[in-house]
């Protein structure tokens, strides 16, 4: 009799001959049994799974009065071609432990007269190949649950201590087992049973730091394929399982904590996945703790987090925060809570802070009168980069130097909305498609009254507009608006002319609406609208027609870039100036462009797309206003005519359009830190002509909104079918 050696942690190769000893299990904290009693509404309400197996034995009913059978229900995982099935809340997974034996089909060559009448008979199911007729001289037969039936065998010989070569010993327990079955499913026991080391030839292994229960489960698990998960004994399975290197028990055990994850316990689960190498299970917890971010912050646990874990989470563009007043408080709240440790922290930790883009107000009042920040050069330094970029929206600095700090987390970067315009069919769309920018997908919501192609459309005050355009019949002066927290579009007072190719901007509190054609001409026109009010004024009209124009606002002025006047595209742009209500030309662009996207981006307008007469493009060029000069930028993956162009999250993106020969629905996005476009998720419909805007409102209230009017309409259709 000899002891084995404690073990390692499992690894993706076999053991080296010599097996190393087992670590020492701390005492950790079962994070699952320290949550509260009633799970969330959204997760699992069973605290046992079970996951099953197709080729492996069931339970005889001698199994209940053996001494190593001690597991009361049944967790099941499936080995059937070496690909492990779970069939209860977990996933598809592919096991890669050595269990072909498992999974591989008996066969027996039986030579067979050539007489048609002969025939093979057996009690169970089989099949057999012939060559090429019922005459063959030579067919294969395979019994079709011969790894079944015999592993069944192998369990009831388990269970009643017959042909066992392997007596076990841990803690208590005395388990009688076979090599080879074990050896089949633990990659840690076939490396030490197929080596030279002592113990493969010894008929007594003594094993230390396992938990007996956990040893006796894992054990019955290699002939059963059944194993019981709770939130008792989950962690111990792992660490178990991850030693003794048996993978599909090690998946079902992360599987089986990813789905009772919760803000009280999921810092800790996450420093439990990372001590056993559970990459898997690391990489969902902090989803989980980005998403959840507001709920666990308000935890005990959330100040016990390291602090490679704390600044991975807030230096992440995909935090789920309303606001980066949150991300703040978090953090000093971390520092805090240890401070003589932490405070070396706190500048690395505010580095990924987006101090500029919190509301000025609380800048001054919280963040400036912070004595931590007070006392560090670096923490003063952030906050001084954050005035100044509050400054420079007031005009009160020209020039800032633009970050990362700069660039909105996409949970609060606004809504991307796609309105209108038309596809292959020529009918305008009413529809309307929103962009999840942490999800990078489309959701359609409530549609306009009127459909609308080469409509112009921007965001102000909390909502949207569409303005003008055409409806496949005639040209509009109606305009409507959206308030996405009644996701209703209703109708404000009409333009004073008719048009469509029309572009929209907001500068202040009014909404301009600037040049457009009919069927007949072109225009100059500019006009107005005040939404306090709900009237139009024409102001003074453009020095050229500009149909298809394309409009931005930027630091008090508008930029009027391209069109059309009639007879050809343009490559001419001027600049209004409110104040003296007059517009004065600028640089020319390099290339001519009608039903271009225009946006601003750092401080920089931006020309993306658009006609050459009738030629699209796919080239970009830039504005600076402080030089005027326009420069070309890298060029978009294909050539996108009438694409909707805005600015989200420090990017630029381009939707739909048409190439030359088909209306798009694909979606890129320029990132200027890179300088490159990159593809995104597509839209529903491909479509042209559309208007394209960010509005500043919460993506998950649109969709709620969405979802609680499509039950209602179900709910009425219902009602409806059964003459209520």
């Amino acid at each position: 009799m000899s002891e084995v050696p404690p073990l390692p942690r499992r690894k993706d190769s076999l053991p080296a001959p010599k097996v190393p000893p087992i670590p020492p299990v701390p005492n950790r904290k079962n994070y699952l049994t320290s949550r509260p009693c009633v799970w969330p509404v959204t997760q699992p309400t069973t605290s046992a799974v079970t996951i099953s197996s197709g080729c492996t034995a069931s339970s005889s009913s001698s199994s209940s009065s053996s001494n190593n059978n001690n597991i009361s229900s049944s967790i099941c995982i499936s080995i059937n071609n070496s690909t492990t099935s779970t069939t209860t809340t977990t996933t598809t997974s592919t096991s890669t432990l050595a269990t072909t034996s498992c999974s591989s089909s008996a066969s027996a060559a039986t030579k067979m007269s050539t007489n048609p009448q002969t025939s093979v008979s057996s009690s169970s199911s089989a099949s057999i190949d012939s060559k090429s007729s019922s005459e063959a001289s030579e067919i294969v037969f395979e019994a079709s649950n011969h790894c079944q039936e015999g592993f069944k065998a192998l369990l009831d010989f388990y269970n009643r201590k017959i042909l066992c070569d392997l007596e076990i010993r841990v803690g208590k327990k005395s388990i009688w087992c076979h090599r080879v079955v074990l050896a089949c499913v633990s990659n840690y026991f076939k490396g030490m049973f197929t080596s030279d080391m002592a113990e493969s030839k010894q008929g007594v292994l003594t094993i230390h730091d396992l938990d007996e229960h956990c040893l006796q489960a894992l054990i019955t698990f290699a002939y059963t394929s059944k194993v019981t998960l709770t939130v008792d004994n989950v962690q111990q399975l792992l660490y178990a399982s991850s030693i003794l290197q048996m993978e599909a028990v090690a998946q079902a055990c992360c599987k089986f904590m990813q789905n009772h994850l919760h803000p009280t316990n999921c810092v800790g689960v996450r420093n439990f996945a990372e001590q056993h190498g559970c990459t898997e299970l690391v990489k969902v917890t902090d989803e989980y703790i980005l998403e959840h971010f507001l709920e666990v912050v308000d935890q005990e646990e959330f100040c016990n987090m390291p602090y490679k874990v704390i600044d991975i989470i807030v230096s992440s563009p995909n935090l789920n925060v309303p606001s980066e007043i949150r991300v703040y408080e978090g953090v000093m709240k971390w520092v805090k809570q240890d401070l003589m440790k932490r405070r070396c922290y706190l500048p690395k930790l505010l580095a990924h802070v987006k101090l500029p883009l919190i509301p000025v107000s609380y800048l001054m009042d919280c963040v400036e009168t912070e004595d931590l920040l007070k006392k560090s050069f670096e923490c003063r330094d952030f906050l001084d980069e954050a005035k100044h970029y509050q400054m420079s929206h007031t005009n009160l600095i020209i020039e800032v130097k633009i970050t990362e700090r700069m660039k909105p987390r996409k949970s609060y970067a606004g809504v991307l909305f796609c309105v209108g315009g038309r596809g292959a069919a020529g009918d305008p769309f009413k529809s309307i498609e929103c962009y999840n920018y942490r999800k990078n997908s489309w959701f359609p919501i409530a549609e306009m009254n009127t459909r609308r192609r080469h409509v112009g459309v921007c965001a102000a005050s909390g909502r949207l507009y569409a303005i003008g355009g055409h409806d496949g019949f005639t040209h509009l002066n109606s305009g409507e608006v959206f308030d996405p927290v009644k996701n209703k579009w209703s109708y404000i007072a009409p333009m004073g002319s008719l048009r469509r190719g029309i572009a929209l901007a907001c500068l202040g509190g009014p909404i301009y609406a600037i040049g457009g054609l009919d069927d007949t001409s072109c225009f100059n026109t500019v006009e107005r609208y005040d939404p306090s009010t709900d009237v139009w004024t024409f102001l003074s009209s453009m020095k050229v027609p500009r149909g298809g124009v394309g409009v931005t606002s930027q630091k008090g002025y508008l930029y009027a870039v391209g069109g059309n006047d009639g007879s050809t595209s343009l490559d001419s742009c001027e600049r209004y100036n409110p104040l003296t209500n007059k517009w004065t030309t600028i640089a020319y662009m390099n290339k001519r462009r009608a039903g271009a996207g225009v946006t601003v981006l750092n401080g920089m307008v931006y020309a993306v797309g658009g006609f050459d007469d009738n030629a699209p493009l796919h080239s970009m060029e830039r504005y600076d206003p402080a030089s005027d000069s326009w420069t070309l930028m890298p060029s978009m993956s294909c050539c996108r005519g009438g694409v909707g162009v805005a600015t989200l999250g420090g990017k630029i993106f381009a939707v739909g359009g048409h190439d030359g020969s088909s209306y798009l629905n694909s979606v890129e996005a320029f990132d200027p830190s890179t300088g490159k476009w990159m593809m995104m998720s597509n839209i529903e419909v491909c479509r042209a002509g559309a208007g394209v805007a960010v509005l500043d409102c919460s993506v998950e209230q649109l969709e709620d909104i969405r979802k609680t009017v499509n039950t209602s309409s179900a709910g009425s259709v219902i009602q409806r079918q059964h003459g209520e």
